[in-house]
């Protein structure tokens, strides 16, 4: 079976030979550079450049001269082999045959989230590495991989949210069809793929298109990165294609079953409909039949986007990243106040409580950390499946300054009560790759710039820079410790070693979580797979969580003390006792000492 996404742009494969099509509405002449020889385009209205070549095939690799100057590579490459700044390669997506004919997913309730850098996750660091670790994913309870993002970036090393060409899987890690392979193994063993896709920004290195389509951007919104992408102004109906075509190539010619979207916060559009809610829209026209996920990252906590349909399904995008739930947990674990933890650190249980329950903890509070602004929107009507629940991920580990992991910050019992409570919620669970044997290696923040010093020497700086508003590298020399993200060491120390699984104390973290996903495929997934009724914060003390969510099937109750006294329950015949922190006294009359919890189904009345 084959699989082609057919878009406007790019290099397409025809009977005819390949047709080459390119959006310059900022150049007066376009000519493409094609194995060597050069050919004029066609200049058409609305700033479109066309040519069939038919001499062209799979292999061939082109480039645009623009205004007879700047030879540029495909903004939709399907393939860059010689990196960001090289030509493009012609590829034909139906020369892969996929075996994963009846796969149309998996529900999304039953969804545990793997997060993983394609790198760094293997000694490979290729599709191919990574697909060879499946198996023992699958065993474990994850139920679907999310790839961190792989849009083409400049050199061998990054995180993927620097990437300049978005229709490209970067060739570090591999060509096109290993990326393939690996998707249509995971399908073979039950398991989902996820991507993570940037449309906030292009990264510093490569990125073209102002030379030839400077009104795919605009200097109305800001970024952190500069100007913002142009949604909403002259010619944006474009520029918004581009990017709806990127989520539904993804989706179709890679088959991938779900969607990240990055830091939609940071995507401005004064228009109607917003760009957030075509893009959903316009996936679910476009692949009605198949289970395709939907998730936000979204600092501005807007529950618009994740309102329900009657018959409980999403109306546009399925769930978002949960950060309060996280921030809580950190705040309450660590105890840190600097940063975005200082929105959480002065009541931090209040605050996960509030979390666990409703989704968002902030719901049109003010935030301190952001000077008294008001930030999120109601949610408690929302099930927790809306919500993507994490104690860890690339983010929060990678932006500190040495990339520690909690199991570096946190005593192991007290890590391993939040684990529980994380597996055993009822929202959706996303671990980061190690995390479930709580890996030794750090996750640093790492570039490779190494053909633009100048480059590398700011991002060096401002890395450093970045952390002189903590305490801790105030000074000069403290900041110096920050490790350097341009040095390939930097890359070196955050690949995982996959032989600590089996070796103590890695070996009981990894026990552990795999019974704790067994005991959520058993007990947790069919409560929120039966329906959402609500969900309530008790009020029992000011060191416990107590908290309800009530489904169909039943309900899910979370007693959690976290006060220096034991705490004091009861339990009758309605309950049945999912899971207990060592040393909870679980007769009739509950008493659970400091640091511990219990989780309990609740038979529906």
């Amino acid at each position: 079976m084959q699989r082609i996404h057919h878009m406007p742009f790019g290099a397409a494969v025809t009977p005819e030979g390949v047709r080459f099509a390119l959006w310059a509405p900022t150049a007066q002449d376009v000519r493409i550079v094609l194995d060597g020889t050069e050919h004029a385009m066609m200049a058409e209205d609305g700033g479109w450049f066309r040519l069939i070549a038919s001499g062209a095939r799979p292999g061939s690799r082109y480039g645009y001269r623009i205004d007879g100057e700047l030879i540029v590579p495909d903004p939709a490459s399907r393939l860059q082999p010689d990196d960001v700044h090289g030509l493009s390669e012609v590829t034909d997506p139906a020369s892969y045959a996929w075996t994963d004919t009846d796969w149309t997913g998996r529900p999304w309730e039953e969804t545990v989230l793997y997060e993983v850098h394609i790198g760094t996750a293997t000694p490979e660091g290729t599709y191919g590495g990574l697909m060879a670790k499946l198996e023992s994913l699958r065993d474990l309870g994850i139920t679907a991989i999310e790839l961190m993002p792989i849009a083409e970036f400049p050199g061998r090393r990054n995180w993927g949210y620097d990437g300049v060409l978005p229709f490209a899987p970067d060739a570090a890690y591999g060509r096109p069809d290993d990326l393939k392979r690996l998707i249509d193994h995971a399908h073979r063993l039950g398991m989902m793929v996820f991507l993570d896709v940037v449309y906030n920004h292009f990264g510093p290195s490569g990125n073209y298109l102002h030379a030839y389509a400077a009104s795919f951007f605009t200097e109305r919104h800001q970024t952190p990165w500069g100007g913002g992408i142009n949604v909403d102004g002259d010619e944006s109906r474009t520029v918004r294609e581009f990017f709806v075509h990127n989520a539904l190539y993804w989706l179709e010619e890679f088959h991938i079953d779900g969607l990240r979207f990055d830091a939609v916060h940071a995507i401005s559009d004064d228009s109607e409909p917003h760009f957030i809610e075509e893009l959903a829209s316009r996936i679910r026209q476009a692949v009605p039949d198949r289970q395709v996920h939907l998730v936000l990252e979204n600092e501005a906590n807007q529950a618009r986007w994740l309102e329900r349909r009657q018959d409980a399904k999403p109306r546009l995008h399925t769930a978002q990243w949960a950060d309060d739930i996280h921030n809580a947990w950190h705040a309450l674990l660590t105890g840190e106040s600097e940063g975005y933890y200082e929105d959480y650190a002065d009541q931090p249980l209040a605050r996960l409580g509030r979390a666990l329950a409703e989704g968002f903890a902030y719901q049109g509070e003010p935030s301190a950390h952001k000077g008294g602004r008001t930030r999120g929107e109601p949610s408690s009507h929302l099930p927790p499946s809306a919500f993507v629940s994490f104690l860890q991920n690339h983010d929060q580990i990678g932006n500190r300054a040495f990339g520690e992991r909690l199991s570096h910050l946190v005593p192991a019992d007290r890590l391993a009560l939040a684990r529980a409570i994380f597996l055993l919620s009822p929202h959706i669970p996303l671990l980061f790759m190690g995390e479930e044997w709580a890996a030794s290696a750090p996750f640093q923040f790492f570039v490779d710039y190494e053909d633009e010093p100048d480059l590398a020497t700011a991002v060096r700086e401002g890395r450093r820079n970045e952390f002189k508003q903590f305490k801790a590298f105030a000074s000069l020399e403290a900041s110096m410790r920050v490790p350097d993200p341009t040095d390939r060491a930097t890359f070196e120390r955050s690949k995982l070693d996959w032989s600590e699984r089996d070796r103590e104390p890695h070996r009981i973290v990894l026990d552990q979580t795999r019974q704790l996903l067994e005991m959520r495929r058993t007990f947790i997934v069919p409560l929120t797979a039966s329906g959402f009724r609500g969900s309530r914060h008790q009020g029992h003390s000011t060191n416990a969580l107590d908290i309800l969510w009530t489904f169909d099937a039943g309900s899910l109750r979370l007693l959690a003390n976290f006060g220096g006294e034991p705490l004091k329950d009861h339990v009758d015949d309605t309950v049945k006792i999912i899971w207990a922190s060592p040393g909870v006294d679980l007769s009739a009359t509950l008493s659970l000492p400091s640091w511990a919890a219990i989780i309990m189904k609740v038979a529906s009345r």
